[in-house]
């Protein structure tokens, strides 16, 4: 076999001198190829990394937006909320401003009439002038801002301030709560001279001695200005009575008992349903009776009763009429067969009545006004005689010996309650 040849084996290392080199090479391109698709990777994870970041934001900014569109909606509702209420606020405050600009106008229209209203209440004077005060803005008192404003006061103001009627808001002063106290007392109305005229005569009649006749002389004065008063007229008859008690002068007293009577008379013309006009009229009957004859006694005796049983209808509450009618009654009980007798001769009917009936009255008066009169207890004590009740009559003297002696008639009590007690 032949061996090679020098430059066949040289070729052949070279050949094989290059083998390694070409493997080499090999390495190179697969740790290439390797690198490229990590790269790929690197560049596939990253887009899909950013992506979803992209589509992370895009909702991060869908959510804000609506988050952000709630809070825009709420922030326009809340400012829709506070614009109506300042809107209200603002119409009530003009509200309040016209009205009290109103006031203001009413207030200088009635500042010229100031003077003549004051004078005018002043003078108890009673017209359209002061009704339109009444009615005006110069006669509103402090008062009803006052009330006013302690109602808001309570709900929304401070204790300095309160809400008048308006809605306008004013500080309530101590001067002003000073005068709202002092319009809210009464006006002492001015009286007028006929008033002032009957409670004087009022006084007279209730005072005792020579005061009590003083009474007839002050309403005579003033005859010709009320001569058609009614309150007038029956003072008058009950002053010719309480004359007729003073006089000294059989004369003077029956001419003060026809004067008393004529004016009585006049009394129920003017108003029939005056109850002191029957009552004194029955009164003057009765004191004329003492002074005429047999025939106008029994007429008077007849008229007594018929008006003082008018009197009590009118006003059942009048002790006197149950005192005068129980006089009566006990009158007529006494009454002998010859007086009724002429009585029946005269008149066709006398007139009756019982010592149960007198007794009746008595007591009423008592009831209605307890230790009404001296003389009540006399009479009571008779009456309870004359039926035979002696322990009752005993207690009647002791009540009217019990009481004092003050007027003519208590005097002439006591004469007849001593010899009363004598006989029991």
């Amino acid at each position: 076999m032949a061996e090679p040849s020098v430059s066949s084996t040289g070729a052949m290392r070279t050949v094989f001198a290059d083998a390694p080199l070409r493997s080499g090479e090999f390495e190179q391109f697969r740790m290439a190829q390797a690198d490229s698709r990590a790269l790929a990777l690197g560049v596939l994870a990253g887009a899909a990394g950013i992506s979803l970041v992209i589509v992370f934001f895009r909702k991060i900014g869908a959510g804000s937006g609506r988050v952000l569109h709630l809070s825009r909606s709420a922030g326009s509702l809340g400012l829709q909320t506070s614009q109506a209420e300042v809107l209200d606020q603002l119409g009530a405050l003009i509200h309040c401003v016209s009205e009290l600009r109103e006031e203001v106008k009413a207030l200088k229209d009635a500042l010229p009439q100031l003077q003549d209203n004051v004078r005018d209440q002043l003078r108890g004077r009673r017209g359209d002038d002061i009704s339109a005060h009444k009615a005006s803005p110069l006669h509103r008192t402090p008062s009803s801002r006052k009330r006013a404003g302690v109602s808001g006061r309570s709900e929304r103001q401070s204790s300095g301030e309160a809400e008048s009627e308006g809605g306008y808001i004013t500080a309530l002063t101590d001067s002003e709560e000073d005068e709202s106290e002092d319009d809210q007392k009464p006006l002492q109305e001015p009286v007028d001279e006929l008033t002032a005229l009957l409670r004087k005569a009022d006084r007279l009649h209730t005072s005792n001695g020579a005061e009590k006749a003083q009474g007839l002389n002050a309403l005579l004065e003033r005859k010709a200005e009320f001569d058609q008063k009614c309150q007038y007229l029956w003072r008058l008859s009950r002053a010719y009575a309480d004359a007729h008690d003073f006089a000294l002068d059989l004369a003077e007293k029956k001419s003060c008992a026809e004067n008393g009577k004529t004016v009585g008379e006049k009394v129920i013309s003017i108003n029939p349903l005056c109850a002191e006009g029957h009552q004194w009229y029955a009164i003057h009957c009765g004191l004329l009776s003492e002074y005429e004859s047999i025939q106008n006694k029994i007429k008077n005796a007849y008229l007594f009763k018929d008006h003082l049983d008018k009197a009590i209808e009118l006003n059942p509450e009048d002790p006197l009429s149950y005192y005068l009618l129980g006089r009566w009654c006990y009158a007529v009980s006494q009454c002998t067969w010859i007086e009724r007798k002429i009585a029946s001769t005269l008149f066709g009917e006398p007139p009756s009545a019982t010592i149960q009936d007198a007794l009746h009255n008595f007591l009423k008066a008592e009831e209605i006004s307890p230790q009404y009169s001296k003389f009540n207890y006399v009479f009571l004590a008779k009456c309870y005689k004359d039926l035979g009740q002696r322990s009752q009559a005993q207690q009647m003297c002791d009540a009217a010996s019990a009481m004092s002696i003050e007027t003519n008639e208590d005097e002439e009590a006591q004469k007849e309650l001593e010899a009363l007690v004598a006989s029991l």
